[in-house]
């Protein structure tokens, strides 16, 4: 990669190994191009996996994360690595969301961040989590995250 405002990324350009851990996997940010401007970006994550702590089964979710930038963006690509550095972490549902929600909060410091964790029944319960930074800010339009309560079969 040439010397540019993107040459202290590690992860493009080449071959990436999958994180072992969330606390080894690296988010990577880039300079906003439109610092001062108001608006929306949203991650789809709608296979995301991790283990059960207690039995290491697999648990199953479908991720929606919104936030409204300040100086920096998330490199998506280190995004997926952090989010499939979870398919062998065992935690609950709460953390791993809330988890996630507040690592990007910490990285990107947005005015806005927020992230609805979906997870798939097991033992009959499907269980959503929710995670914000603070009120939604005026004046930017954030469209609703779309996922539909669980219905079963009905």
């Amino acid at each position: 990669m040439s010397e540019s405002i993107y040459s202290h990324l590690t992860q493009l350009g080449g071959e990436t190994q999958l994180p072992t851990s969330p606390d080894q996997a690296v988010l990577e940010r880039v300079p906003n191009p439109h610092k001062g401007t108001g608006y929306t970006v949203r991650f789809v994550a709608p296979e995301f996996t991790s283990l059960c702590p207690m039995t290491g089964q697999p648990d199953f979710a479908h991720l929606v994360i919104d936030y409204v930038p300040r100086d920096w963006l998330v490199e998506s690509k280190s995004l997926k690595l952090f989010l499939g550095s979870f398919r062998n972490h065992g935690d609950f549902h709460e953390a791993c969301t809330v988890g996630i929600g507040k690592r990007l909060a910490e990285t990107l410091d947005p005015e806005w961040l927020r992230i609805g964790g979906y997870w798939y029944p097991r033992g009959g319960i499907p269980i959503d989590v929710f995670f914000q930074t603070g009120p939604q800010p005026e004046g930017i339009w954030i469209p609703d995250q779309g996922v539909p309560p669980y219905r079963g079969r009905g």
